[in-house]
């Protein structure tokens, strides 16, 4: 039976939690909040995500001892906001993730930093990047709680732990497959979010589908350009871990991102949506790192600064977007 850790009480962490255990893998389970996992092991649900998913408690040992959950696992999957990593692995040894294979489930980067969370994992842990996988979708929690069709990609430089990590996801519902692109899988699952912010706002300032389908479109060339400046190897961004998870991620009811950016474009402040929604939209810290890191790289990328100068430079959503539709083709 495979030991893994999964860090995180959120709608995400409880998807990878039902698939894991539903097929038979010992999950410990890490929440921050006490009450949460008293909770889970009085009734078998998480209060506050996807309640309606149940629990076999002799698969899933919910805890808030970060330490033992990490010390007893063979996998360490990673499930919190970028924004709340270094938080939640503060109270863990330097040495705490030696020996273990690592796995990201993030879709952001650590603020202020401007990193990837494999490479922050690298740096504060000492776990190389061979032994670091990331998950990329299409796919939502909401859906995987409801055991509709999925397909999820392991990005990974090592094919064969890749594969034995999708075997441990694959049933009826979810199938997983590898792909030797760890970090284009990791940028690509951050810009996505931004693109999704952009997705929401258009639609909150009143535009329709055409100009929406016109923004994606002119938003995979943005993502290439970003990716041929900061990781240039050939790759092909029409896969399902780079389009599809930008399509899902642009268009879904459930996408947070799309959420957030629909509010602001309806006039919200950021921190009035972001009390209202009270859920992490990872868009929100991840376009600020990208717009810093692209002051060094240079590359034409309307889409991520506009949404930059709208969220921290307070630019009206409707003032921007007159600009930035005029620069689409």
């Amino acid at each position: 039976m495979e030991k893994i850790a999964v860090l995180g009480g959120g709608s995400w962490a409880t998807a990878l939690v039902k698939i894991l255990s539903e097929n038979k893998s010992q999950v410990n389970w890490w929440m921050r909040n006490k009450n949460d996992v008293q909770h889970l092991i009085n009734y078998r649900h998480n209060p506050r995500y996807l309640s309606g998913v149940s629990f076999d408690l002799n698969f899933v040992k919910p805890s808030s001892d970060i330490q033992s959950v990490v010390a007893a696992a063979d996998w360490v999957i990673l499930a919190v906001p970028a924004a709340f990593v270094q938080q939640a692995l503060a109270d863990l040894p330097e040495d705490a993730l030696k020996g273990k294979v690592v796995v990201s489930a993030v879709k952001g980067m650590i603020p202020k930093d401007n990193i990837l969370i494999t490479d922050y994992v690298e740096r504060h842990y000492q776990v190389p990047n061979s032994h670091q996988l990331v998950i990329a979708g299409p796919c939502h929690a909401e859906e995987v709680a409801l055991e509709k069709q999925s397909y999820l990609t392991i990005g990974s430089h090592d094919m064969p732990t890749a594969e034995r990590f999708c075997e441990l996801l694959r049933n009826r519902y979810v199938k997983a497959n590898p792909l030797d692109d760890l970090d284009g899988i990791e940028y690509c699952a951050v810009m996505k979010n931004i693109i999704a912010l952009a997705c929401g706002i258009a639609r909150g300032l009143n535009y329709g589908d055409n100009f929406q389908a016109v923004m994606v479109s002119n938003a995979m060339f943005e993502i290439e350009r970003f990716l041929d400046a900061i990781m240039p190897i050939h790759r092909d961004l029409s896969g399902s871990a780079y389009l599809g998870d930008l399509l899902v991620t642009a268009y879904s009811q459930f996408s947070r991102n799309r959420t957030f950016g629909n509010m602001i474009g309806r006039g919200y402040t950021v921190k009035s949506a972001q009390v209202e929604m009270n859920m992490v939209a990872e868009g929100y810290y991840a376009v600020q790192s990208i717009y810093e890191l692209n002051k060094r790289l240079g590359v034409d990328m309307p889409i991520t600064n506009a949404v930059y100068l709208i969220l921290y430079e307070r630019i009206s959503p409707s003032v921007e977007f007159e600009i930035l539709k005029d620069k689409f083709k």
